[in-house]
């Protein structure tokens, strides 16, 4: 009976330490990602070198491609110092991409956007915590439903369908609240066999974890903004 509980308080001192660093590195990553955004859509000739050329956009969304398969699928090979580096890198980029919607959005619908996001994430962290329930089942379903919106988006970058986008807003942010629940699970099942005596092998995790809820807030924000600008420039 001892050496179980002790093993439980073991687990659960795991999975504190490690979604501690997780929601910690989240919160930096989306902190810079605003500051970034906000300071170039503040500078108007920042605007122009970024803007001006279709180039530019187009190299710096495939550098964030490139940084999020970095990351998922070599994290485990990085020092912890590199895994960091690439993760602040990668939010640094996309605040510049991001940088647009100050000009293209109202502000109005962008707090309403950020405000709604950050309860339903909240929420949904909450759910993904306390739920008995495993969300595996869900979590494939949702992942067929991204490709699906994904797929979407891209036709509809031809069709220009006011009405297809709302659709997709729609669903993406079902999708996007979903998936934020089933990470959470996921992240805390990995808390749980976290190696507190590894610290290098803790913030690599830490790190991940980080960005698969950056990615989860920043999607369904977006997805939110879309819904709430109606009134769109």
């Amino acid at each position: 009976m001892d050496t179980t509980r002790t093993l439980s308080r073991s687990a659960t001192s795991a999975v504190s330490v490690y979604m501690r660093q997780v929601y910690g590195w989240m919160t930096a990553g989306l902190a810079l990602t605003s500051v970034v955004a906000y300071g170039v859509a503040s500078s108007p000739a920042l605007q122009v070198a970024i803007f001006s050329n279709m180039f530019v956009p187009i190299l710096l969304i495939v550098a964030q491609f490139g940084l999020v398969i970095a990351l998922s699928a070599a994290i485990h090979k990085m020092s912890s110092s590199t895994a960091t580096g690439l993760f602040l890198l990668y939010s640094v980029l996309t605040g510049l991409t991001l940088s647009s919607i100050f000009v293209v959005y109202p502000i109005g619908s962008i707090a309403n956007a950020f405000l709604s996001t950050t309860g339903l994430f909240l929420a949904m962290t909450v759910y993904g915590t306390v739920t008995k329930r495993d969300l595996t089942g869900m979590g494939s379903f949702l992942m067929m439903g991204l490709i699906g919106i994904i797929i979407a988006s891209l036709v509809n970058i031809f069709l220009q369908s006011s009405m297809m986008d709302f659709v997709i807003s729609c669903i993406g942010v079902i999708i996007f609240t979903g998936l934020t629940a089933y990470d959470t699970q996921k992240l805390r099942e990995f808390g749980m066999g976290a190696p507190l005596d590894d610290g290098v092998a803790v913030r690599r995790g830490a790190i991940l974890g980080a960005l698969t809820l950056y990615l989860d807030f920043v999607n369904l924000f977006l997805m939110l903004l879309r819904l709430f600008s109606g009134n769109r420039d």
